[in-house]
């Protein structure tokens, strides 16, 4: 656990304006900052920041606090996750007492569940680009709608093969847990039955701003309208919909 000293000392050091200033365009604007919501989309802006209070307020959704609580809203990260960047970027040494077998088991389950769906992104990428049915199928969509090589890359867009278990497996080969597949939501656990969520669609990648994959969302290519058109994660420790602006990160690219 982070020490009390440790934490004052990072929110005595950390300046609200420079952190949020990474993820958005801020202009002054009298004593103030103002930007873009980062949280709604948005053409006039509403995305306030006081360097003399050192807070900020989004006047577009509601939401507001100080630098640690931005980390938590805008990178989905927990408090101690928030104040090792903060440490990180103003080269802070942290003192800690020793972590409780809780904290322990919890941050290690949201990384588990980060490194999972990094491994998910790569594998529906790799399926779209280099696999027969991926390319057939998968790739020629989005040819056929004129979406460039540049941005199936820039966007990771990829695709789950139209096989029950096709992804799950190879996920379980490499040696990542059914709990995990379960906790993230691609992989659907009925029973002793199983099967890939986003089986036969497209895929799109949900990513935080700082590039962690989140979450995915998943189109089907079907015309049966008893099937959904789309499909995303469910609600997990990683994953919060309401919270998450699709294309952010690549959009401050």
């Amino acid at each position: 656990m982070i020490t009390k000293n440790t934490i004052d000392k990072i929110f005595e050091t950390a300046r609200v304006e420079e952190v949020i200033g990474e993820f958005v365009h801020l202009k002054k604007s009298g004593s103030n900052y103002k930007g873009l919501s980062p949280f709604s989309d948005e053409r006039t802006p509403s995305f306030m920041v006081s360097p003399v209070k050192q807070i900020w307020k989004d006047f577009s959704s509601g939401k507001g606090g100080n630098v640690v609580t931005f980390l938590m809203e805008h990178e989905h990260y927990s408090y101690p996750e928030a104040l090792r960047f903060l440490a990180k970027k103003y080269n802070i040494e942290i003192e800690e007492t020793q972590q409780t077998e809780e904290e322990k088991a919890h941050a290690d389950e949201r990384e588990s569940m980060y490194l999972l769906s990094e491994y998910a992104k790569n594998y529906f990428h790799d399926i779209l680009l280099n696999h027969e049915k991926g390319k057939a199928i998968g790739l020629s969509y989005f040819k056929e709608r004129d979406i460039s090589d540049e941005s199936i890359k820039k966007f990771e867009l990829g695709y789950a093969l139209d096989e029950w278990t096709a992804f799950t497996d190879s996920a379980l080969s490499q040696k990542y847990s059914l709990d995990y597949l379960q906790k993230t939501g691609l992989t659907i656990v009925n029973g002793d039955r199983k099967f890939d969520r986003f089986k036969g669609r497209i895929i799109f990648p949900i990513h935080s701003m700082s590039g962690r994959v989140l979450g995915f969302g998943g189109r089907t290519l079907l015309t049966d309208k008893k099937v959904a058109k789309y499909v995303n994660s469910p609600e997990s420790e990683i994953y919060h919909k309401s919270k998450v602006l699709y294309g952010i990160f690549q959009a401050k690219q």
